[in-house]
């Protein structure tokens, strides 16, 4: 298990920004939070996806970031490690919801990011993209808002309390920083396995 603090997210980076009301919670690949308080949670994605959940009677929310579907059979990846498949992500994000006194029934959920950032035949975030919208299914819950796909990396700002989502799509600049920090990163997991023009837009 990761070193936690009391509300169970030491790790995660934290900062403040005049043009916010709370404080951000910026979370990379792997990660996810949760706040029964109003926080922002910040990321940015290329291919990988973002599922923002929240509880909106008890104004529980969070949000992960995941880059592959699943772990390949047999992996033995850490508690940690594993969050970075949707897999985990989606079930660790939703069960400390739940343990922070939301309710399944009540789970309000946005999906974002699934670019296609990568030239080639391969579309890993059309992969993403289809498999959390099957895990959701699967689970009865309908997601009331996605912004999946298209060619953007795209920077996500989720209102915890409230629900709202600043996104911003970025250019192809700022896209080949994000396509060398998702390669890093998948070779990252590759590894482990082994081993063992901006627009924003209110949602």
């Amino acid at each position: 298990m990761p070193q936690v603090g009391p509300d169970g997210f030491a790790h995660i980076r934290r900062m403040c920004d005049s043009r916010f009301p709370h404080e951000i919670a910026s979370i990379l690949p792997g990660e996810f939070f949760v706040s029964a308080d109003p926080m922002i949670v910040y990321t940015v994605l290329g291919s990988c996806v973002a599922a923002c959940i929240r509880d909106p009677l008890v104004g529980v929310g969070g949000m992960n970031h995941f880059m592959l579907p699943e772990p390949k059979e047999g992996g033995s990846d850490s508690w940690r490690e594993l969050t970075r498949y949707g897999s985990y992500a989606m079930e660790s994000l939703i069960n400390d919801i739940l343990k922070r006194g939301g309710l399944k029934s009540r789970l309000e959920v946005k999906l974002f990011g699934a670019g296609k950032i990568y030239d080639g035949n391969i579309d890993i975030g059309a992969r993403n993209a289809e498999w959390v919208l099957e895990y959701l299914k699967v689970e009865g819950i309908s997601p009331c808002k996605t912004d999946l796909g298209d060619m953007y990396p795209r920077k996500v700002y989720y209102f915890t309390e409230s629900g709202r989502v600043l996104l911003k799509k970025l250019g192809r600049l700022k896209n080949q920083t994000i396509m060398m920090r998702e390669r890093e990163y998948a070779v990252k997991i590759q590894t482990n396995e082994q081993a063992a023009a901006e627009e924003v837009t209110l949602f």
